[in-house]
């Protein structure tokens, strides 16, 4: 198992290196200049636009800047944000508990909702909850995020009045935060309607950031549950006279949860890139809002060590999925 994990570690240095690459190319191809936009309307001086160029390094070759930054990062320095002059690491981790939040409670609600949804759609296959399931899974995967949460804020932000538009958590509580998750923080506080308000700040992002991964993970299982179902061993257990739930629930579904938890590994990555339109669409004070802003900034130092930490928070959820392959089917690690 040392061998088999020791391996797909080593598999993530090239990954890292490419990802440092394309982080690094990705703001300086964007037309902009990082210091005019620094100095808003004002009229910067030749000279002075030429000096802080220097004093921020931006004028020299590029090659030579992305090997200093490359060697920075390597030391744990991922530069400082031009425009708040703040560590882009404490930055980073400042907002990324609103986003990693979020993006739990949407993975969560995808999965408790999208496993169950495909394995009774494989069990009932051309039934009407079968055809049903595939084709809300359809559409909510062909759904776009910023249509989907537009369209339910008006609905029920704006006509229903059930949930806020925008924030964390109301105006009316404040305390300190100790975990940077709200839910949690509003639990500590011990304010009486904190929680209750927290939670309804989360509802309407959790569901469009849900939508897309809650589809795939539907449409997944299903698949893989009617392959595993079709196999001789699960017809052998049937004919025991073992009962449905034994069959479906142990023999079928461990077999059928390998390719399941591929995709749900691979929905973290979605929902990073989801959360990017969700964060901006509700306010969310988390790192896709953080990354959007500071594009339109053009601050080179965030936008690289924001690619690039998000970057590394998806090989590290990779790496974890294929441990598990191990854990789950023994013969992957061979």
């Amino acid at each position: 198992m040392l061998r088999f994990f020791i391996g797909r570690l080593a598999v993530l240095i090239p990954t890292f290196l490419g990802v440092s690459l394309i982080a690094f190319s990705f703001i300086r191809m964007l037309p902009g200049d990082p210091v005019m936009l620094l100095s808003g309307e004002r009229v910067m001086a030749p000279d002075r636009h030429a000096q802080i160029m220097h004093d921020l390094g931006f004028d020299r070759p590029m090659y030579v800047q992305y090997f200093d930054y490359l060697g920075k990062v390597l030391h744990g320095d991922l530069g400082t944000s031009i425009v708040t002059k703040r560590p882009v690491l404490g930055e980073f981790l400042t907002l990324f508990p609103a986003t990693l939040e979020l993006s739990f409670c949407a993975i969560m609600l995808a999965v408790c909702l999208g496993v169950p949804a495909g394995i009774f759609a494989a069990v009932k296959r051309g039934t009407w909850f079968d055809q049903s399931v595939m084709g809300v899974a359809l559409i909510g995967y062909s759904m776009p995020i910023f249509w989907w949460g537009l369209l339910l804020i008006i609905f029920f932000s704006g006509y229903l009045g059930w949930t806020p538009v925008s924030g964390r958590i109301s105006l009316m509580y404040f305390f300190k935060p100790v975990t940077g998750f709200m839910l949690i923080d509003s639990l500590l506080s011990g304010q009486k309607g904190a929680f209750a308000s927290a939670v309804s700040y989360l509802i309407l992002p959790t569901i469009v950031l849900a939508t897309i991964p809650l589809a795939v993970i539907a449409r997944q299982t299903r698949s893989a549950m009617l392959e595993v179902l079709g196999e001789d061993y699960v017809r052998t257990a049937r004919s025991k006279g073992l009962k449905p739930l034994r069959v479906v629930g142990v023999h079928a579904l461990r077999n059928a949860m390998i390719p399941v938890i591929t995709t749900i590994g691979l929905q973290i990555g979605v929902l990073l890139a989801g959360a990017i339109l969700t964060e901006t669409i509700f306010s969310w004070p988390g790192i896709g809002k953080w990354m959007v802003d500071s594009v339109f900034k053009r601050d080179y130092a965030v936008v690289q060590g924001g690619l690039l930490l998000i970057a590394g928070v998806i090989m590290l959820v990779n790496l974890i999925v294929d441990v598990l392959y191990g854990f789950i089917n023994p013969r992957i690690r061979h």
